[in-house]
C-alpha cells in the first residue's frame, strides 16, 4: 500500500492508524503547490479530488475520504483493535465519532486556514468550533479515549485535526480534557512515529 500525504494534514490520522495497525506501507509526500508526488506521478491523476489521503491499494484500486481510509485500515488487521467489529452497536459509534470529526471539526477548522476568507466566516467558524469543543470536552470527560479504554482511529483523527490548533489561535487550555486527551495520544510511539515521518518532531 502508499499512503500519499500532506505533511500535518488529515492524512496524518491513517499515517498514525496504519503504524498502530502494524501494517506495511509506504509513505509519499504530496508537494501542497505542485501536487507533484515523491514517486514522481501527479497527485491529481491518483486522486482527481485533488486532497488527501489517498491510499493505493496493493490491487491498484485508490481508496479516499478519511472515514472511508481510516475504516479499511482498521479491518486490514482486527487484532490492534482499531474498530469494533462490523455490525455491532459499537462499531456504528465509531462511525458517529469520525462522521463527527469530519463534519463539524475538520471543516470548522478549515476557513481559518485560509487566506480568502472574510474576517466573519473566520469568526462564525471560532464560534461553531467553540461550541463543538465544548461538547467534545464534556463527552470525553475522564475516559482516556473517545470510546473508552480502547484507542481507535476516531482517536487518531481527533489528535490530528486538534492538532490544528497550535497554527490558528485555538488553545486547546480552555478545553482541558481536550488537551489531556492530546497529550496522551501525542505519547504513543506509533502516533510519535508517524508525527517524526512528516517532519512534525524531531
Amino acid at each position: 500500500m502508499k499512503l500519499y500525504y500532506f505533511s500535518g494534514a488529515c492524512s496524518l490520522a491513517s499515517n498514525i492508524a496504519l503504524r498502530e495497525a502494524g501494517l506495511k506501507f509506504d509513505l509519499v509526500k504530496v508537494d501542497r503547490r505542485t501536487r507533484k508526488a515523491a514517486d514522481g506521478l501527479d497527485f491529481n491523476e491518483v486522486n482527481p479530488k485533488g486532497y488527501v489521503p489517498a491510499l493505493t491499494l496493493d490491487n491498484g484500486e485508490v481508496l479516499t475520504e478519511n472515514i472511508a481510509v481510516l475504516q479499511y485500515i482498521a479491518d486490514r488487521n482486527p487484532a490492534a483493535r482499531l474498530a469494533p467489529p462490523a455490525g455491532t452497536m459499537e462499531r456504528y459509534r465509531l462511525m458517529e465519532w469520525l462522521a463527527f470529526i469530519s463534519t463539524e471539526i475538520h471543516k470548522s477548522f478549515s476557513p481559518l486556514f485560509r487566506d480568502d476568507a472574510h474576517d466573519e466566516v473566520k469568526q462564525y467558524a471560532r464560534k461553531v468550533l467553540g461550541r463543538r469543543l465544548d461538547y467534545l470536552n464534556r463527552a470525553i470527560g475522564n475516559s482516556p479515549f473517545l470510546m473508552g479504554d480502547t484507542f481507535t482511529v476516531a482517536d487518531a483523527y481527533l489528535f490530528t485535526v486538534l492538532g490544528w490548533g497550535r497554527f490558528v489561535n485555538v488553545d486547546l487550555a480552555q478545553w482541558p480534557q481536550l488537551q489531556r486527551h492530546q497529550e496522551h495520544v501525542g505519547s504513543r510511539p506509533q502516533v510519535m512515529e508517524a508525527l517524526r515521518s512528516e517532519g512534525l518532531l524531531k
